[in-house]
């Protein structure tokens, strides 16, 4: 008795999106980028202005643990028009970590997304503490902390003496599209 055998036929898969800045100039696709809320994006001490004297008191030191505080902040000065300039050039997400003592904090963060940048953007939030895991060409943060430091692309470190504001940022970014 004989066995039939079947085959499948060899399919190379092909890359939806580029794994490396180079690859994406070769394939036609946009880079990946990735921007962080905090101190970036957002004002994080003008929704902590926004509370009262004794809520401050109570939560000093920790004000990343007020209930709902992450609702009352208000964009940097250019972030949003940087935002919707950079997403034309790139594959643009919004990269975050939420505390886990204010579980506000997370809904909150996705509903300051959709009001001040637009219901699309709200898909592209990723609520992580380990940003190293996230493949990309570069990301603009403001700290190195959750890991920053370890991810594969380029960081461009937002308030520093290079990029002290998103005009630098954007500058630099839109040249390296």
């Amino acid at each position: 008795m004989s066995r039939s055998r079947l085959t499948k036929p060899t399919v190379q898969p092909q890359l939806m999106r580029a794994k490396t800045a180079k690859s994406a100039i070769a394939t036609g696709s946009k880079k990946v980028i990735y921007l962080d809320m905090d101190n970036v994006l957002v004002d994080f001490m003008s929704g902590v202005n926004a509370c009262d004297a004794r809520t401050r008191r109570r939560y000093d030191g920790r004000y990343d643990e007020i209930p709902g505080v992450f609702a009352l902040m208000q964009p940097l000065d250019g972030a949003v028009a940087a935002y919707h300039r950079l997403r034309t050039h790139f594959d643009t997400y919004i990269a975050s970590t939420a505390p886990w003592e204010n579980s506000s904090a997370w809904s909150d963060k996705r509903d300051w997304v959709e009001r001040h940048l637009g219901r699309p953007a709200r898909k592209r939030l990723i609520l992580t503490h380990h940003k190293n895991l996230l493949r990309g060409d570069f990301i603009v943060d403001d700290r190195t902390k959750r890991g920053v430091d370890r991810f594969d692309g380029e960081h461009v470190h937002f308030g520093s003496r290079t990029f002290p504001d998103w005009k630098s940022v954007v500058e630099y970014l839109l040249a390296r599209a």
